[in-house]
């Protein structure tokens, strides 16, 4: 793969030369761009002599358009250290150098960046604002990691290791990965319906399930949506994109605006039926001897309403959990919701359901397949549903 690595002007910069030196090891062509303040870092000479190619620094000095025979020639762009600065940039269409204008030339090709800065940096709104711009628009983050920063204090913003960068970037060019054309949406955990300030109608689900199958299908090579209602859960993973919802309502949106642009859907979320029908701006305090009463309205059913939006070519998976005729129930709410598969666990299963680390399914498709799995870890399991419905057809 012919690989561009551009530098910028950060004290990360010293890492480039190391990163470079194992793409070229890997088999890698490779060029490098830089910006004049990363050059006060690193030498020119240092990073010609580890790529073996001149390197591009000046917009004017060849008198030719380099940024878009670059762009022709390159394959993925890779910016580490990727500062504030360049972030920003590129964020806001802004190319006034080299390495800025060969990076919005290099549109619809892959580009990766590795954020490095002061803590309070990567905290400030606007670097997050346009960091979240970049992911909508495809631009994949590796890192930054915690750890001492050259201001002398630990946070975040110190710059991913070059091996876990070209890892990244072997993974991109690994061209049996079997999902590496492919988007997926999942939707994981709990939603939360207030009825005042500090109370809520809820469930017990953790997302484990949810967060696990999201990072089964970014492993298999898929850039993931995951949409999660509230938990406690992280997730570390350059494919997955996190967008975090309390409400079905607030759920419903996210879900349906990410779905016409994906490949399928696996909706693990277990998103309440109901919300109270009016939400009080302040605690509602005890009337004395009296019961409390709550008028509930139905939510949004965002499972039928994908269900409805599904064009041919997507897959779409559904979860029940089932306490009575578990299966006549699942095999409902496939048809009627117009689903691919359904996953149907039960409470009756000791060790599957809400808030432990197992579970136990059985995989229902419309084409009358049927796959049960014994008690295993959630990851496991979520290996499983991904291998039944996303990953079908290209195992035939």
């Amino acid at each position: 793969m012919k690989v561009i690595v551009g530098i910028t002007g950060g004290i990360a910069a010293y890492k480039a030369p190391e990163l470079v030196r194992q793409l070229v090891k890997a088999g890698h062509e490779v060029r490098c761009a830089a910006t004049e303040h990363a050059l006060e870092f690193v030498t020119r000479v240092t990073l010609e002599t580890v790529s073996g190619n001149a390197l591009y620094s000046d917009l004017f000095a060849s008198g030719r358009t380099e940024h878009v025979s670059l762009k022709d020639w390159g394959d993925l762009l890779v910016v580490a250290p990727a500062t504030a600065n360049i972030i920003g940039k590129v964020a806001n269409g802004i190319a006034d150098d080299a390495l800025s204008t060969l990076l919005l030339a290099f549109s619809g090709k892959p580009v990766v960046m590795a954020p490095a800065m002061n803590c309070e940096m990567w905290a400030h709104p606007a670097v997050q604002h346009n960091i979240e711009t970049l992911k909508g628009w495809g631009i994949r983050m590796v890192g930054p990691e915690s750890g001492e920063l050259a201001c002398g204090v630990s946070g975040v913003g110190r710059m991913a290791e070059p091996e876990q960068i070209a890892a990244y970037i072997a993974s991109l060019s690994t061209h049996d990965s079997q999902l590496s054309t492919q988007k997926w949406l999942v939707t994981a955990g709990p939603t939360y319906e207030r009825i005042d300030s500090v109370r809520f109608i809820g469930n017990y689900s953790s997302g484990k399930m949810g967060f696990a199958l999201a990072q089964v299908l970014a492993d298999a090579g898929a850039d993931v949506e995951l949409v999660t209602g509230p938990t406690a859960l992280t997730i570390e993973h350059p494919r997955v994109r996190v967008t975090r919802v309390e409400s079905a309502r607030e759920m419903y949106a996210a879900a349906t605006a990410a779905f016409p642009t994906c490949n399928g859907a696996i909706l693990s979320a277990a998103v309440a039926d109901y919300r109270p029908s009016e939400c009080a701006d302040h605690k509602l305090k005890k009337n004395g001897n009296e019961g409390m009463h709550l008028d509930l309205v139905q939510n949004p059913d965002i499972l039928a309403t994908l269900g409805s939006m599904k064009r041919e070519g997507q897959t779409l998976v559904g979860f029940a959990l089932e306490t009575d005729n578990e299966e006549a129930n699942a095999q409902r709410k496939l048809d009627k919701k117009n689903l691919d598969y359904i996953v149907l666990n039960s409470l009756r299963d000791k060790g599957a359901g809400f808030g432990v680390d197992t579970n136990k399914v059985t995989i229902i498709g419309r084409d009358g397949s049927r796959k049960e799995s014994p008690l295993m870890s959630k990851k496991e399991v979520a290996q499983l549903i991904v291998e039944a419905t996303a990953l079908k057809d290209t195992q035939q």
